[in-house]
């Protein structure tokens, strides 16, 4: 018998080596290099390696000689689906939706599929689940349950076996760290096997042009589980964020070839499954009826829409040698250096003051049009001055104190008028030509003048 070759890849970036080693010499992470085994290519493999997806050899073309054809997109049925995809499911791709246990994966995929299985061929493929489970969660979710077809199955080679007798468009396989390959010696879950399995599945949805959904688990730290190769094979990452006892869901795309990247999608979860939010800026925006202090709403950008959020701050006497910095929903060390223009060139000292930050409604914001607004409201925490109701603020700080434009302002500023604000802080850079009626727009170009406007 041949011997087994061995070889040893990392988990963060998917490099493999002969020998182990403590550091992964590629991207420099420790710890992180698995064993796995090499099964020998035969002539057949490595033959169809040499071929394209559709069993044809491959051939050198110019750019200009290939002809573009309109691939229809098939419409999952949820607008907010749709969106995060960049216009709908493109046959042939392969999607991985990720996220923590429970945030409602399963449950998603389930309702795409028993609404789209009358016009579709459709096939849901369990491992973590019996049937009778995934039956009775459609039955309480009350989906139609005639033509989805469904089964129980982790060997990989006995789901293509089915996929190509049942020849469905539309395939889910729930989840892929579960599945395995017979070949391979190590157990379910491990860097060869996820590798593996995810490579065989994505190799069958490109030559029969079937739209593959695979269900990934995170780790603790919320980044998807696996090798880092897996993401790179796939054509689509999607992660759905929520805990278990929040209302809404948010789902984000961290990777698309077919649409725009970060777009967001918002749902609620209900007892009759995941609902779209049509307009997520009015759920955010459930403010009380009294403002308190340190209260203040801007616009950020997600994907091709704006979203308006409330962001708080609170800031307190520390008790402690080091006072405190928290965000939720914010970059921290974002805080750390805004507070340094605020003193420097606001003139505001709070460097002695516990400082708390947070986004309503468990939106993370990581673009910098939402400094001047986080700014502002801490500020107003600090002076213990309510703001008014009907003021939105966006803009970037720089390290100088100046006020730089953000892109997509006007859009913005007419996203904050249609949702009845009456009052508009923005970069100078960012003042419309045409001003929106009914609105005041205040054009500021420094710190110290947009602090003057409180």
């Amino acid at each position: 018998m041949a011997k087994k070759k061995t070889a040893f890849v990392c988990t963060e970036c998917g490099a493999d080596f002969p020998k182990w080693q403590g550091q992964c010499p590629a991207c420099g992470a420790w710890n992180t290099l698995q064993e796995f085994v090499v099964d020998p290519a035969t002539p057949k493999t490595r033959g169809a390696e040499r071929t394209g997806f559709s069993g044809e050899r491959a051939e050198v073309r110019n750019l200009n000689e290939i002809v573009l054809e309109e691939t229809p997109r098939i419409s999952a049925g949820m607008g907010e689906l749709d969106r995060v995809l960049g216009g709908g499911l493109v046959p042939g791709s392969a999607i991985l939706i990720g996220g923590h246990p429970g945030a409602g994966k399963s449950t998603l995929l389930l309702q795409v599929l028993c609404r789209l299985a009358d016009k579709q061929r459709c096939l849901y493929v369990t491992g973590e689940e019996s049937l009778s489970q995934v039956a009775m969660r459609a039955d309480r979710l009350k989906l139609p349950k005639e033509a989805l077809r469904l089964a129980a199955e982790t060997d990989v080679e006995r789901i293509l076996e089915l996929a190509h007798k049942e020849r469905p468009r539309l395939l889910v396989v729930d989840s892929i760290q579960v599945m395995y390959l017979a070949g391979l010696q190590s157990a379910p879950g491990s860097v060869a096997q996820v590798r593996e399995c995810a490579a065989a599945l994505t190799r069958f949805a490109k030559q029969t042009g079937t739209v593959l959904l695979l269900v990934g688990h995170v780790t603790k730290d919320g980044t998807l589980a696996g090798p880092k190769v897996l993401e790179h094979m796939i054509d689509c990452s999607l992660m759905l964020e929520g805990s278990s006892d929040a209302r809404f869901r948010t789902l984000r795309g961290l990777k698309n070839r077919f649409g725009a990247v970060n777009e967001l999608g918002v749902f609620a979860m209900t007892g009759e499954g995941l609902k779209e939010v049509k307009n997520p800026s009015a759920i955010f925006l459930n403010r009380a009826d009294d403002i308190a202090a340190g209260s203040l709403v801007t616009v950020v950008w997600e994907g091709t829409r704006p979203l308006l959020v409330e962001l708080q701050a609170l800031v307190d006497a520390s008790h402690f040698g080091n006072p405190r910095r928290v965000c939720v929903g914010l970059e921290a060390n974002r805080l750390a250096m805004l507070l340094a223009v605020l003193h420097r060139h606001g003139g505001i000292q709070v460097g002695d003051q516990d400082v708390f930050a947070n986004v309503v409604g468990g939106v993370k914001v990581s673009e910098t049009a939402a400094d001047l607004a986080l700014v502002q409201a801490i500020v107003s925490s600090f002076r213990d001055r309510p703001l008014a109701r009907d003021l939105v603020v966006f803009g970037e700080i720089g390290l100088s104190g100046e006020i730089r434009p953000v892109p997509q302002g006007q859009e913005r500023l007419h996203e904050a008028v249609k949702h009845g604000f009456r009052r508009a802080i923005i970069p100078k850079a960012n003042l419309p030509r045409q001003m929106p009626d009914g609105v005041e727009v205040v054009a500021v170009s420094t710190l110290a003048e947009a602090l003057e406007q409180l």
